[in-house]
């Protein structure tokens, strides 16, 4: 598993890997449409914040974090149906939650409602602060573990 530094020439291959790995979710949801998903992450996407996952020369998954004042709001973490099942979300996971720890501030993020992705947040240790229509709203605590004086 290599990560990436993202282009602006990947945006269409990553909005077709954002079509994929929403696919279920939506369609469960009644709210399936690839060409206004596509439009959706193009009419956002900055390759500053966002890497992708290669594994064999093949684009397995990406993510995007954007990093605020005083937090990190992970925007986008999609894997490749193909891809799913192998632990990468949670590798990708790993990594940014390090990156809020070592940097000192919490993780935000919205998930699509009844989407398995929700459970995959709580599991990870986020907590649900809201919900709107579509979104539930988590974020993750930077809790300090370092020697007390």
């Amino acid at each position: 598993m290599e990560i990436i530094e993202v282009v602006k020439q990947d945006a269409l291959s990553l909005a077709e890997l954002r079509v994929m790995a929403m696919r279920e979710s939506l369609e469960e949801l009644g709210r399936f449409d690839p060409v206004r998903a596509r439009e959706r992450f193009l009419s956002s996407f900055n390759p500053d914040f966002t890497k992708k996952v290669v594994i064999d020369g093949e684009l397995a998954a990406f993510y995007a974090v954007k990093e605020e004042l005083e937090w990190l709001y992970l925007d986008h973490i999609y894997v490749h149906p193909k891809f799913q099942g192998r632990r990468i979300g949670s590798s990708l996971l790993a990594v940014i939650i390090n990156k809020g720890y070592a940097l000192g501030k919490d993780i935000k993020l919205g998930a699509l409602k009844g989407s398995r992705s929700n459970q995959f947040y709580l599991s990870h240790g986020f907590v649900k602060t809201h919900e709107e229509e579509f979104d539930n709203y988590y974020v993750l605590k930077h809790v300090w573990v370092g020697k007390a004086d």
